[in-house]
């Protein structure tokens, strides 16, 4: 991965380099058993060439002329596959030189590459992140980044996955807490390390090229920058900022932003419900909890739907999405379902049983 320095502008250079700054998510493998099995394949190697000298050991002349023990055939089988090669054993009948040449050798090589593997994977691991992420950025199109990784981003980020609607190396997370960036590429999410009101750490996070950005910001100023630098980079890419404050909704609607939550006036309308009708406050979180329960969800209107009114569907349908716009279902003008509608309704994700 790439560790963000404030010091370098990663647009400045002319062909900047992001590892160190991205992460691409791999598969979590345990130091001690990727050691573990790079010994025990250099183990069955030796092992191998050590059972094949010894049962040839007719073949072979040691400098003592007094035949091949076990151990010379252990002797013989390290030096021979580490290329040391003293040479105070040797094969010398055709048999003995033709199993060096068909099976040693190759055993040779294995052995080899084993043992090297570790250190070499070292010494290209940089160049091999720096080919895949250059390859993931080159591809990738339509994703998703999200701008802070607390609380707000991650309740984000699951119900992106939940909805099964983007795939995890679909969603580009951008913060500057490591321990964050950590949990992020635990769960399978592309990380760039840096802040997102820098024009060249969104650029790392490509999104000139994402069909939405999610500000979940700590702070209402870093939010409203946030905003100002993403809708600058991608003018067509849907924003949706969450603030604290509502007076800032009108700065963040300025900057750009399609869609503003005010987190603290949310909160406190649930805290104010839940003390006369805290049976709504739990309605109200199982339709925001995708998971399980009821959730609310957008379809398009099927064809035989085209005529009828949303309110006698079988499913309940809140509202109606026409030319970007959104209606109310009680609206008149969406009495009759029209081409290209698109439903907003409460999709059931488990059975009533299995919640209750």
């Amino acid at each position: 991965m790439i560790v963000y320095d404030p010091r370098v502008r990663v647009a400045d250079e002319p062909d900047p380099s992001p590892v160190g700054v991205v992460r691409m998510p791999e598969p979590a493998v345990s130091p001690i058993r990727s050691i573990g099995r790079r010994v025990l394949w250099a183990l069955i190697a030796l092992v191998a060439a050590v059972f094949l000298v010894y049962l040839g050991r007719d073949g072979y002349r040691d400098v003592n002329d007094d035949g091949l023990s076990l151990l010379d055939c252990f002797y013989y089988a390290t030096v021979s596959l580490s290329t040391t090669g003293y040479g105070d054993i040797t094969p010398v009948t055709s048999t003995a030189r033709l199993i060096n040449v068909l099976v040693i050798t190759p055993l040779r090589v294995l052995f080899l590459i084993v043992l090297v593997g570790t250190t070499l994977e070292v010494l290209t691991e940089r160049s091999r992140q720096a080919f895949r992420i250059q390859k993931w950025r080159s591809r990738v199109r339509d994703h998703v980044v999200v701008v802070g990784f607390g609380t707000k981003g991650r309740s984000a980020v699951k119900t992106l996955l939940g909805d099964e609607a983007v795939e995890p190396n679909k969603i580009v997370v951008v913060d500057t807490d490591q321990q964050a960036l950590d949990a992020a590429a635990a769960m399978g999410l592309v990380t760039v390390h840096g802040s997102a009101t820098r024009s060249d750490v969104l650029r790392v996070a490509a999104v000139q090229r994402a069909r939405a950005v999610v500000v979940a910001a700590d702070r209402d100023d870093s939010a409203v920058l946030a905003t100002l630098t993403a809708r600058e980079l991608a003018p067509d890419a849907h924003i949706v900022v969450s603030v604290r404050e509502a007076e800032n909704v009108h700065l963040l609607k300025q900057s750009g932003a399609n869609q503003v939550v005010v987190s603290s006036e949310t909160a406190g309308r649930l805290l104010g419900m839940a003390t006369s009708t805290p049976v709504v406050v739990d309605m109200f979180e199982d339709l925001l909890t995708p998971e399980s329960g009821l959730a609310i969800a957008e379809r398009p209107a099927e064809k035989s739907e085209e005529g009828g009114s949303p309110r006698h569907l079988p499913d309940i349908v809140l509202g109606v999405v026409r030319g970007g716009q959104l209606h109310r279902v009680d609206s008149p003008a969406v009495d009759a379902i029209e081409p290209g509608d698109r439903l907003l309704y409460v999709r059931k994700v488990t059975p009533a049983e299995q919640v209750e």
